[in-house]
């Protein structure tokens, strides 16, 4: 090959490498930490329908992103286990009204590795003397660990428990607590002990709905995404029959 193909296929590499390079595009996404199973999936299935974009997750508790997005965190879309954080942020201007949509609502359950604990009585059997660290996520900016107060609370065993709780930063922090055996019981997201990872590992009980207010949870696209098509197309996504049926797989009630 003269010097002349080889200068002009290299030209031609470049060029292909940063076309390739400017298409390509991060979506930052902050996420509840009830979705770091299911997530992965709709990324993969939502990455295949837009070749070049790649969805960065961050998880965590949605109170904390709350917070965050409100001072400035670069976050395109936030998927919250609590509709009220997407509401609070459109309100202060932190995020577009119009992408506002609720993807599911979760659920709560009792897990355990302890071959001998007696998960039947639900919340009412916590109090055994038995039973001496539960797991909750943190209630103050973590929605699932409010749904375990209130459970608890409407149960009647909320004071009887106090001493007993451990609280996890969020809900995976939570999960990990019971997972590693350092308590004997743990109130976590259903969606988490649906997960192949953990399918298999100790039993789980359901807590029944009536016991605490639905776990609605939202997403919208933050201010910083507001201009982003890749943001939108991202929320319009998780309305789609192959993310809802996603959801649904890992214990989400369908909403719609």
């Amino acid at each position: 090959m003269s010097l002349n193909k080889l200068v002009r296929s290299g030209l031609v590499a470049i060029m292909l490498a940063l076309s390739a390079s400017a298409s390509a595009e991060d979506l930052l996404v902050a996420a509840a930490s009830d979705l770091s199973f299911v997530l992965p999936e709709i990324n993969k299935a939502f990455e295949a329908k837009h070749p070049g974009v790649t969805v960065k997750v961050s998880l965590g508790s949605s109170g904390n992103f709350h917070a965050q997005i409100q001072n400035g965190a670069p976050y395109q879309v936030f998927m919250s286990a609590d509709e009220k954080y997407p509401r609070d942020l459109i309100a202060a201007g932190n995020a577009v009204a119009d992408t506002y949509n609720v993807y599911g609502t979760g659920r709560i359950v009792l897990w355990t590795m302890k071959p001998e604990l007696n998960l039947s009585q639900g919340l009412s059997g916590l109090v055994d003397a038995k039973v001496t660290k539960i797991a909750i996520a943190n209630p103050a900016h973590a929605p699932y660990g409010r749904a375990a107060e209130a459970a608890m609370k409407k149960q009647g065993v909320w004071d009887a428990l106090q001493s007993k709780l451990v609280l996890g930063e969020n809900i995976s922090q939570t999960a990990q607590f019971v997972q590693t055996g350092n308590v004997d019981v743990g109130v976590v997201a259903m969606s988490l002990v649906l997960s192949p990872k953990m399918q298999g590992m100790g039993r789980w009980a359901e807590i029944s709905t009536a016991l605490y207010p639905a776990l609605v949870q939202a997403v919208v696209v933050t201010k910083v995404g507001e201009n982003s098509a890749t943001a939108r197309a991202f929320v319009k996504f998780l309305d789609t029959p192959v993310a809802r049926e996603l959801l649904q797989k890992y214990g989400f009630r369908d909403t719609k």
